[in-house]
């Protein structure tokens, strides 16, 4: 198989364990066009070689004869040689060793992963707006945009009373803008790069608001001023009210006391006058 494929370029991986290994090794591994793999797990043990079992699997299907085993010293070797051409052969491959425990090592393989902005894209009702997605370091064979406002994913790319435009700087990206946005045109919207062997695709939320939508807000914090102003004033007032009326208490305690001193000074005088007449006499 390896010398069908003489032509296509070779990526060797590997793996180490030892018998003290206590979880799983896993290798993610980004493939994109078609390749000749070299796959070796490494596998030191302080015990007998001979009584370690080794095996290789494609997820759960046990692979046979085309793997190798070597020993050298307390290290035991195992290597899968194998062709990757197509989307079926892409994923998990992991090799085995049964001695005590079981120790295992995988190594993933998948097609390069897109970028993009995670969060939601907000707008607003006659904008336009410019969605984009790239491939780091990878270049897809061609790109498709799908929008979906439910469960059912809609291919966008056909131009629509020029609604749509999709382009791109480089290979590795895609634009797709769309024009004179409508509540309608709310949901999410999914980029797919496509490979030689394989897709892979992200989605970038978009939400379309009503200009109602901020002067609402805005009408309702104007709201709540007018009345913290209309409770302040009514304060103020109460206030005010509360202290007149209070100076005018005061007002009439003095009056009250004036007319009191007063009746007590006629008084006190008209017993003198009386006390004068009688000395005159």
């Amino acid at each position: 198989m390896m010398a069908k494929y003489s032509n296509l370029s070779l990526e060797s991986h590997n793996i180490s364990l030892t018998e003290h290994s206590n979880m799983p090794v896993e290798k993610n591994i980004t493939l994109e066009r078609p390749s000749n793999i070299e796959l070796t797990c490494q596998f030191t043990t302080s015990g007998d070689l001979n009584s370690v079992n080794v095996t290789w699997r494609k997820g759960d299907e046990l692979l046979e004869n085309n793997y190798l085993i070597n020993a050298t010293g307390s290290i035991l070797y195992t290597q899968y040689m194998f062709t990757i051409v197509n989307s079926e052969q892409m994923g998990s491959y992991s090799c085995f060793f049964e001695e005590k425990k079981e120790q295992r090592g995988t190594f993933n393989f998948k097609v390069p992963e897109l970028h993009e902005k995670k969060k939601p894209l907000i707008t607003y009702v006659g904008d336009s707006v410019v969605l984009m997605c790239k491939c780091q370091g990878c270049f897809p064979l061609n790109w498709t945009w799908y929008s979906s406002n439910g469960s059912v994913q809609v291919p966008v790319g056909v131009p629509i009373n020029n609604k749509y435009v999709i382009n791109g700087k480089t290979a590795n990206e895609t634009r797709l803008k769309i024009m004179q946005l409508s509540e309608e045109d709310q949901g999410s919207y999914w980029c797919q790069a496509i490979f030689q062997l394989g897709e892979s695709e992200e989605h970038i939320e978009i939400v379309v608001l009503s200009y109602w939508v901020p002067l609402k807000a805005f009408l309702g914090i104007a709201a709540e001023v007018v009345l913290l102003v209309a409770i302040i004033l009514l304060c103020e007032m109460y206030t005010q009210k509360k202290k007149k009326h209070s100076d005018d208490g005061k007002e009439f305690e003095q009056i009250e006391q004036l007319k009191s001193d007063d009746s007590n000074g006629i008084e006190n005088n008209a017993p003198r006058h009386r006390k004068n007449e009688s000395v005159g006499q």
